[in-house]
């Protein structure tokens, strides 16, 4: 039976873009896959402790030898890796935030990197790969090629590296200029806005179509 993880990282509620992105995927994903069943994970909500000197280093140390504290964070880390494993579709909604990624995500990928459970300790072979792994992303400027903060969304250039090691590979749909519809500085922008918002739910409703033959 397909199985779905749908993760979402934004702080800002109903008033998100990529939660309105990953919930349209959940919905098209649960009408190709009725039998299908779900995992939901709200990192916006409810995020994962940071690393920290107490608990960080438990991926480093032999399970025998862990603190309480490591053995609670690799305990938990155990939990995040399960539930990729048990996917074979993850999605993650991923908004840009000072030009990075909320800290939330960053934090979900320290607990993805673990020698052991999601990465061959021998060969550092990735054993998370072969699933499916879709970003909705969103950011409230635009940041392509020739437009003045090109390259400066590191969010979407940091993901792939930072799943690298555990075989992920992830694929993008991306929403921008999301705040021109608030920002009086950025009005002439809004039809850009709306069209790529709108391509975005295109390639969303576009990603289980059967192929036509």
């Amino acid at each position: 039976m397909a199985h779905l993880l749908h993760i979402d990282s934004s702080i800002q509620g109903d008033a998100s873009v990529s939660r309105r992105l990953s919930a349209r995927a959940a919905a098209a994903w649960r009408s190709a896959h009725p039998e299908g069943t779900v995992t939901y994970r709200d990192l916006g909500a409810d995020p994962l402790p940071h690393h920290d000197a107490a608990s960080g280093l438990a991926a480093q140390v032999p399970p025998e030898q862990h603190t309480p504290e490591q053995a609670a964070v690799w305990a938990r880390t155990a939990e995040i890796v399960e539930e990729v494993k048990a996917a074979d579709t993850v999605l993650l909604g991923l908004p840009l935030y000072n030009f990075g990624p909320p800290s939330s995500v960053k934090t979900w990928v320290d607990h993805l990197i673990a020698p052991g459970l999601s990465i061959d300790p021998e060969t550092y072979t990735g054993l998370l790969g072969g699933r499916e792994f879709v970003v909705l992303a969103s950011r409230g400027g635009g940041y392509g090629d020739g437009t003045p903060r090109a390259g400066w969304d590191h969010a979407q250039q940091w993901l792939p590296h930072g799943v690298s090691l555990t075989g992920l590979e992830p694929r993008f749909i991306t929403a921008e200029l999301t705040l021109a519809a608030v920002r009086p500085a950025m009005a002439d922008l809004v039809p850009l806005a709306e069209e790529s918002l709108a391509a975005a739910e295109r390639a969303i409703d576009e990603l289980w179509v059967p192929a036509r033959v």
